[in-house]
């Protein structure tokens, strides 16, 4: 692997650097998103990750449509890197992965930022279901600064 195969080609992908994956396992909720095709609809989202033996994290995200039916898929995350500790490839699906990168992190891991590869996915993720906006003004500026707009995310 050379060198620009893991520099982040746009700030949506610069990830953080301190990164404990073991600290970040657990319940995390969806506090807002940008709309994506994959949860359209969904309500209630929450991720849960846990470390296998083999370092790999196993994903299970979990939302209930407008009906109160339950959603679950589960997936597979690996660091493809550790010179991009914050960088996880995220499969649901066999065939296809994609970029999760933890852009960023609050130091006591209660809340964090997670974007796609190319900026159009977003997601702020905290240990409880809301966040209080203080914080997410904190959020809020961060994204902006990193050409985030705020503007579209559905909480």
């Amino acid at each position: 692997m050379n060198a620009t195969d893991i520099t982040p080609k746009t700030s949506h992908q610069k990830t953080i650097q301190d990164f404990d994956i073991s600290k970040y396992m657990g319940l995390w909720y969806e506090v807002a998103r940008y709309d994506n095709i994959f949860e359209r609809g969904l309500v209630d989202v929450k991720a849960k990750y846990t470390l296998m033996p083999d370092n790999t994290v196993k994903v299970e995200n979990r939302g209930r449509n407008p009906y109160g039916k339950i959603k679950t898929l589960y997936g597979t995350a690996y660091q493809p890197s550790a010179l991009r500790p914050g960088h996880l490839r995220v499969s649901f699906f066999f065939w296809f992965s994609s970029d999760y990168n933890i852009i960023m992190l609050a130091p006591d891991y209660s809340y964090s930022v997670v974007s796609g590869r190319n900026g159009k996915l977003l997601w702020i993720l905290a240990r409880q279901k809301f966040l209080d906006s203080k914080t997410l003004d904190v959020i809020f500026q961060f994204m902006r600064a990193r050409g985030f707009n705020p503007g579209k995310l559905i909480f």
